[in-house]
């Protein structure tokens, strides 16, 4: 399998890859303690401990990419019914649950970012949606930005859309095995490899150590993990992995706090 892999997924250039490894990433930002999650206070607050930043981005009903994590509005807010049902500005309006701040657009998160720390820019998608509109909208909004980022999806689709219309940009495939360890699951994980052709790999950390993770690792492809919430989980990933996706206990003590 290592010939196919070289093949259809190619390891990148280490000089392209190199700044994902030895950070450490805020998982939706530095959330908890009154900042609720994917908020701009979440990502302030990682910032200002030096951290860098994973985030998740939908699609708008006018083809905008607002940084929120799930489908619905429902959990996370006063409103109901689905990101993609509304237009960029009513989104914008709508406030977090738990705190004063409002959804962001991905340019607004960008400008708050400003180059300042890594991101990690997760695209959400369902298989009965094309997923290529958010991901258009993400390229548009990272045009110009000056500063390390990278996107990163389950689905293959995404790093097949970029690898095609934007290959300058990192791209990573997220990875879990969760109910898929049989070989079906390595049937899937595989074929989803050669159509992202991943930088990188963002791997479920409940499933490290991972065959299939170390064997694209050993052949150059940074290793990150998600998500770390304890400190034994942190443990796991400084053997396992090159950087943690964190949150809650398993944030290492980074500038005096967490």
């Amino acid at each position: 399998m290592s010939l196919l892999d070289a093949l259809f997924a190619p390891a990148p250039d280490p000089a392209r890859v190199a700044w994902l490894k030895g950070a450490q990433y805020a998982h939706r930002g530095l959330h908890g303690a009154g900042r609720v999650e994917n908020s701009p206070a979440a990502f302030a607050a990682a910032i200002e401990a030096g951290m860098g930043i994973e985030c998740d981005v939908q699609l708008t009903g006018d083809g905008r990419a607002m940084v929120f994590h799930d489908w619905e509005l429902d959990r996370l807010t006063e409103e109901r019914g689905a990101v993609m049902s509304r237009t960029s500005d009513e989104i914008g309006r709508i406030a977090l649950r738990g705190g004063e701040d409002r959804i962001p657009t991905l340019g607004e998160f960008l400008a708050l970012a400003a180059g300042r720390v890594p991101l990690l820019i997760e695209i959400k998608s369902r298989r009965e949606i094309d997923p290529a509109p958010l991901c258009a909208a993400v390229r548009e909004d990272l045009l110009g930005y000056r500063g390390e980022a990278a996107v990163m999806s389950f689905d293959p689709r995404v790093g097949h859309w970029f690898r095609r219309h934007a290959p300058e940009r990192v791209r990573g495939l997220v990875v879990t095995e969760e109910n898929a360890r049989g070989w079906r699951g390595a049937v899937r994980r595989r074929l989803a490899l050669w159509r992202s052709a991943p930088d990188f790999l963002a791997y479920d950390v409940r499933d490290l150590p991972s065959p299939f993770a170390a064997a694209q690792r050993a052949r150059g492809l940074p290793l990150l993990t998600w998500t770390v919430k304890t400190a034994a989980l942190r443990e796991v990933a400084a053997q396992h992995a090159d950087a943690p996706i964190a949150e809650a206990e398993g944030v290492a003590m980074v500038a005096g706090r967490h």
